[in-house]
């Protein structure tokens, strides 16, 4: 009779020591998270961004396209393909229903692709990333070869976000995102960071995928101006 007892102390030791670890790990998360924050210009600034711009250049097929995403909070956002000066495909959420336009022609998207910006308060992801409401965080590993800390920040919907922060700037290096449901990832690495007014900004990405890298350039980037809420209506 005396061996219950035993089982249950032992199988409550490692519970105790399984929520610690898990809290401890949160918290180091979270940690570095702020210090990303800190390093790109603060929270006050991040929480002060309620609208961006952003226009970016790149080769697709053998053409010059440029890229230009405007966002407004807490979760409007649109993103058009742009080739000689004409817009060829646009898509947006005006905050409840998601939209696309390919070639002048606008229908209802599949709304599946738009159901984490239900979720979205914030414009700035490190904020929605310390947001335990939106994404549960935890610390997973420091590689020091790569000087690189690892965070895995879970949605609401079961997708998952790897978050590589640099050991020494504390600035995101690489995310690889992963949906469960669908059994795909992305990765994006993030070369070059440059400031834009008093917000430090990646400004060169490359987005690997099986059919090839594509390296996109940011040439333009504000925020708080020249955006309104007319730009994501239908």
């Amino acid at each position: 009779m005396k061996l219950i007892p035993t089982i249950l102390t032992v199988c409550t030791v490692i519970s105790s020591n399984f929520v610690f670890s898990q809290s401890t790990n949160e918290t180091k998360g979270k940690e570095i998270i702020e210090k990303a924050v800190k390093a790109t210009g603060g929270k006050e600034l991040l929480n002060s961004i309620k609208t961006l711009y952003s226009k970016s250049s790149t080769i697709t097929d053998g053409r010059n396209v440029n890229y230009i995403t405007k966002e407004m909070a807490p979760n409007m956002g649109s993103f058009e393909v742009e080739y000689q000066g004409r817009i060829v495909y646009r898509s947006w959420f005006d905050g409840k229903t998601g939209y696309n336009m390919v070639n002048g022609e606008k229908k209802i998207a599949d709304q599946e692709e738009f159901k984490d910006k239900l979720d979205r308060k914030y414009i700035m992801n490190e904020l929605a990333y310390l947001d335990p409401t939106i994404y549960n965080v935890e610390f997973v590993e420091t590689d020091n070869d790569q000087k690189l800390h690892k965070i895995k920040a879970i949605a609401k919907d079961g997708s998952i976000t790897n978050l590589y922060y640099d050991t020494e700037s504390f600035l995101l290096k690489k995310e690889v995102k992963e949906n469960p449901s669908k059994g795909s990832f992305s990765t994006i690495l993030c070369n070059e960071y440059k400031k834009f007014g008093d917000l430090l900004y990646c400004s060169k990405n490359t987005f690997q995928s099986e059919d090839g890298d594509q390296v996109v350039t940011l040439i333009d980037l504000y925020y708080n101006k020249g955006i309104k809420r007319a730009d994501f209506k239908y």
